[in-house]
């Protein structure tokens, strides 16, 4: 690598990791100036040592073989953790004694992606740090030194830790769908330590992903995890992205239970134990989750959407517990604090063993609202955040409308609400709209789609 420092393809330094097209956006190169970037900057904190694992992708263990050369020539310590999903990384950080730790991972993105995913002193690195980072490789301003590299198997840790969430007390029949992802393995074993049925199925870690598209939000994508549930009788499902952070389930008959419905079920569990305590969503949550939350005694606290974002404020405001309504579910209670869908996954299988209802039934307890899924629509880079802020200026001006501009607008009106945001990960604008009732969901579809026109966007039907 020149001296003169290492030049990022821009499109890979994302809002919450660096990420890109292996091959095209992102190569070896990259990994080992991440290395080399990361490992001087724990390196001249009077850091001593990095926990690095990766994830089941074909192009994985390359990246990390190069990302290990980069910190390791720093004078650091790597402690390899070899093949695990995220939130196994995340627990190495907890439990070994480093300064950093290190995902390799194209997360729930198709098999030619991939990336990295950094924990640096204990939090989330993103954002401006991730600005900084690329800024720092291309100055090439690295430490020399000779480092050192052991491997740490933290699985038998990592399983028990996951197997302390459940102490429910009537067996069940699961269905657990890992989508040939890193947690495939994890789950194989786990379930050989939990009472009741458990069918595992897409356990074989291949990142080609063989079976379905590994992002358990996608409706479609659970179409063989609902065929095993009503095949085997189960009480419910569970599935995984390619990296383990992501929950996705389905009950008894079939039904997805979306992030907002999920976290207003754990929220019952958790708030018996921290009556009044702050429960995080973000903004694309629906309000019957944060209606929920205050029926059950709980702060409701709306956050802007990205699992970063969330860890940073969950750990500012001492919450036990928040969620995404892309799957990302974070525990305190009992836990650490991030996103680990397995733990997710052991959390909600407890709820339901403890309780009389079944899954469906939990369900079917909470309020009924009408609304869409999350739409997402394709927007030019430089300017989708300008679309936004020129729908936000508009509804300056109208009459008996609500604005949240936490994350985008989130405009609340006698009918419901709609949102409008941009992507941080993705060029696009997402937007969702609930309301009570099927006429007044049309009639928030229709304002956003004239708000939209009058930016010169085009909104497909939905």
């Amino acid at each position: 690598m020149p001296a003169s420092g290492h030049q990022f393809d821009p499109v890979i330094l994302r809002e919450y990791d660096i990420r890109g097209i292996v091959g095209e956006s992102l190569t070896a190169m990259d990994a080992l100036a991440v290395g080399r970037t990361l490992g001087t900057i724990v390196a001249r904190g009077g850091g001593r040592s990095v926990a690095i694992a990766y994830d089941g992708r074909t192009t994985s263990p390359e990246l990390e073989a190069a990302l290990v050369d980069g910190i390791s020539a720093c004078g650091l310590m790597v402690r390899r953790i070899g093949l695990a999903p995220t939130p196994a990384m995340y627990f190495a950080t907890k439990v070994l004694d480093v300064d950093a730790g290190v995902m390799v991972t194209g997360s729930h993105n198709p098999s030619n992606y991939n990336g990295f995913k950094i924990n640096l002193g204990g939090r989330p690195f993103w954002g401006q740090d991730i600005q900084c980072f690329g800024e720092a490789a291309a100055r090439g301003d690295w430490i020399d030194g000779d480092g050192s590299v052991e491997d740490v198997d933290v699985r038998k840790e990592y399983i028990a830790k996951l197997r302390s969430g459940y102490n429910g007390r009537r067996d069940l029949t699961v269905v657990w769908d890992p989508g040939n992802g890193a947690a495939g393995e994890i789950v194989a074993d786990l379930v050989e330590r939990l009472p009741g049925r458990h069918i595992v199925i897409n356990a074989v870690i291949d990142g080609t992903f063989p079976a379905h598209h590994p992002d358990p939000t996608v409706e479609a994508n659970l179409a063989q995890l609902k065929d095993a549930v009503q095949e085997n009788g189960a009480e419910l499902g569970v599935a995984f992205d390619g990296d383990g952070d992501r929950l996705g389930a389905i009950d008894g008959r079939g039904r997805v239970l979306w992030g907002d419905q999920l976290l207003a079920l754990l929220a019952r569990d958790v708030l018996a134990r921290h009556p009044g305590a702050p429960i995080l969503a973000d903004v694309k949550a629906s309000q019957m989750l944060f209606d929920e939350v205050a029926r059950l005694g709980g702060q409701p606290v709306m956050c802007p959407t990205g699992h970063s974002i969330i860890k940073d404020r969950m750990a500012r405001l001492n919450a036990p517990l928040a969620g995404e309504m892309s799957g990302h579910l974070f525990f305190a209670d009992g836990y650490f604090g991030y996103d680990d869908a397995v733990y997710a996954a052991v959390r909600l299988l407890n709820l339901v063993a403890s309780s009389d209802a079944t899954l469906a039934e939990l369900r079917d307890q909470l309020p009924a609202m009408v609304n869409t899924p999350e739409i997402r629509i394709d927007a030019d880079e430089a300017r989708k955040f300008k679309i936004v802020e020129e729908v936000k200026s508009r509804l300056a001006d109208m009459a008996g409308r609500s604005v949240n501009d936490t994350d985008g607008v989130r405009v609340t009106t006698d009918d419901g609400w709609w949102l409008l945001r941009a992507s941080n990960t993705q060029s696009s604008l997402v937007l969702r709209c609930e309301a009570g009732d099927e006429a007044a969901l049309e009639r928030l579809k229709s304002e956003i789609r004239e708000q939209l026109s009058m930016s010169g966007v085009a909104l497909p039907e939905f």
